[in-house]
């Protein structure tokens, strides 16, 4: 059960000798026009500089106290 099926080598070089029709999506009534119109551009915000902490000590007092996560 669910194994894979591998194909033989004769039937690979068949495939190799049909035809590949391609299709454009005109064919299949499919209008690729882009329905989006873009206004603007906008750099994202500037992040301000992150600090360093010596200890876990001070980094656990620093999310305590100033950022009040814990």
């Amino acid at each position: 059960m669910n194994e894979p099926r591998y194909a033989k080598l004769p039937n690979i070089m068949k495939a190799k000798k049909k035809p590949l029709d391609e299709k454009t999506p005109a064919d299949f009534g499919v209008d690729m026009a882009s329905k989006q119109e873009i206004i603007k551009v906008v750099p994202p915000a500037e992040r301000k500089a992150g600090i360093k902490v010596g200890s876990v000590d001070e980094l656990v007092d620093k999310l305590r106290n100033e950022a009040k996560i814990i």
